[in-house]
């Protein structure tokens, strides 16, 4: 088990500057997380480093659904729907903690994207192909039956509905447990840590990466036999570096969420629906707030700069009161917001609706292994994928043979409950647990839910702030500080809580006491306390304005 802890990063770089490493990876979103995980249970010395915080691009910024991909089988993605479907079940077994079966209501209404044919029949196949087991399998409603589980669809022209069962998830909890499994095995992975060049050797292939750690602007390189590119939307970067501009590149397709309190927007049921422009989006309820999109746009900017148009809000706002005509829902209404980029490979002609989600990898004259493209959903297929040929590599070169993946049935961290026929059990003896510790039943749910078989360590913290701030919040804040590489506070409420997205009360209630918490523990100067700071109003600023 190596360190993923904030405390300990010079260490950590010392051990990345000094050792040589099998593969090491460039990204730390969900792809780069399960490339870690792969690479580490088969034997690999790892590394992993990602520029900002893990799961800071894509990966925190998706509709948070580990889904099959229904609508590309209008697409005729035969074999992607078939393999998406059955990831499922497996990222489902392996962290039932961060990831739910939710039934999806698919209505359909006269002219619309799909009818009572259409949709029964293609339920029918997403079951067949995706194997779904028999009690999750599709369901068809009449008006009555539709209106009865979701009362505010709109009526007019309702024909029926299908009801079929998705995963929803926290995507960046997801990553981050991942990530986190890796660093139990022995994978050695750093946050804010930029790829800036490539070291090479006699033979001009790639032998290592020159890194800058940004929080200590200091620079150092990690030799390895093997680099991969998984830097989702900034693949095409890495790959620059490597003087590869040439061949395959990607596109990237803007996407946006809206998040409203249930008070105003009181859904209770996930539905699947269509948008006035035959485009389709989801509305989904989550810890009492409803959160709908996604818009799928080109999009040519700096990902890190991308923030939510006026015209992307209207968007969902319209598609909201064309499907929902009861709820009068407007801009003032809107919580929280997040937008974020799918990296696509190119197709020419094609909107970004159209281009398929299938990833790819290649490989550079010097040695450079890029993967892009996929789903959150096929993370796990992705990096045995990818990690086949490594080793497959590396046998050729050394003669030396490795394991086959075992990730397939491997619990993820926070994921070792007995799997999920386990779940509620799992969360009634931790609610026992909590309160004898003095935690309330909410709250002892609440952190159970959140840290799975982690949550022994999260309870057992002792209390100690510098501040009187609530004893869950500094419990959660000392674990993902000391086990979970939180370096900022932006690192904290967005992707170890997911607080500045679905429960902003906190972050206004909680901003003073976690910066202060986090100056005391990390060191921080006074002009270190007020950048970080700077940089959560920003955040803040971004989830609840447009431009």
């Amino acid at each position: 088990m190596t360190t993923f802890s904030s405390l300990e990063r010079t260490a950590l770089v010392d051990q990345l500057n000094s050792e040589l490493f099998d593969v090491v990876i460039i990204g730390g979103g969900i792809t780069g997380a399960g490339i870690a995980l792969d690479a580490v249970t088969r034997g690999l010395k790892t590394a992993l480093v990602e520029m900002q915080d893990f799961a800071s691009g894509t990966s925190s910024r998706s509709t948070k659904l580990v889904h099959g991909g229904l609508r590309y089988l209008k697409q005729f993605e035969i074999k992607e729907v078939a393999e998406l479907g059955k990831e499922r079940a497996i990222v489902y077994e392996n962290g039932p903690h961060v990831t739910t079966p939710e039934r999806m209501l698919l209505p359909f209404h006269t002219g619309g994207t799909f009818g009572s044919f259409s949709t029964a029949i293609g339920l029918q196949v997403y079951d067949f192909l995706a194997g779904v087991k028999k009690s999750e399998r599709r369901t068809m409603l009449n008006v009555e039956q539709t209106l009865k589980q979701a009362p505010l669809v709109k009526k007019e022209g309702l024909q029926g509905s299908g009801m079929y069962v998705e995963y929803r998830t926290d995507d960046a909890r997801l990553t981050i447990e991942v990530m986190k499994a890796a660093a139990e095995k022995g994978a050695f992975i750093l946050n804010y840590a930029t790829a800036e060049g490539f070291v090479y050797n006699d033979q001009n292939k790639i032998s290592g990466v020159q890194v800058r750690d940004t929080i200590a602007d200091q620079q150092f390189t990690i030799q390895a036999k093997k680099v991969i590119n998984a830097a989702g939307p900034w693949v095409d970067e890495v790959k620059n570096m490597d003087g590869h501009s040439a061949g395959k590149h990607l596109i990237l397709s803007k996407g946006i969420h809206l998040v409203f309190d249930q008070s105003v927007f009181p859904l209770h049921q996930a539905i699947y629906f269509d948008t006035p422009d035959k485009r389709m989006i989801f509305a989904i309820p989550r810890e009492g707030k409803a959160y709908v999109g996604t818009t799928d746009t080109f999009y040519e900017g700096v990902p890190k700069e991308m923030q939510i148009t006026e015209a992307d809000r209207t968007y969902i706002l319209d598609s909201i009161k064309f499907m929902f005509p009861e709820v009068q829902v407007t801009e003032d209404d809107v919580e929280s917001s997040w937008a974020g980029v799918r990296p696509l490979i190119h197709e020419d002609g094609k909107n970004p609706s159209e281009i398929s989600r299938k990833d790819e990898i290649w490989e550079s004259e010097k040695g450079l292994i890029t993967i892009a493209g996929g789903k959150l959903t096929g993370y796990r297929k992705m990096a045995e994928t990818v990690i086949n040929k490594v080793v497959q590599q590396l046998s050729n070169e050394t003669g030396r043979k490795y394991p086959r993946s075992i990730t397939k049935h491997f619990p993820i961290s926070g994921g070792d409950i007995g799997g999920s026929s386990n779940y509620k059990r799992f969360i009634q003896q931790s609610v026992e647990r909590g309160q004898a510790l003095g935690f309330t039943e909410r709250e002892s749910r609440h952190l159970a839910a959140l840290y799975g078989s982690n949550v022994e360590k999260v309870f057992t913290i002792p209390y100690e702030p510098v501040t009187d701030m609530p004893r869950i919040l500094y419990v959660k804040l000392r674990y993902a500080i000391e086990q979970e590489m939180a370096v900022k506070p932006t690192d904290f409420f967005i992707r170890r809580t997911g607080d500045l997205y679905f429960h902003m009360a906190n972050v206004t209630a909680g901003k003073s006491d976690v910066l202060n918490e986090m100056a005391a523990i990390l060191g921080w100067t006074e002009a270190e306390k007020s950048k970080y700071e700077q940089e959560l109003d920003e955040e803040i600023r971004k989830a609840t304005t447009v431009i």
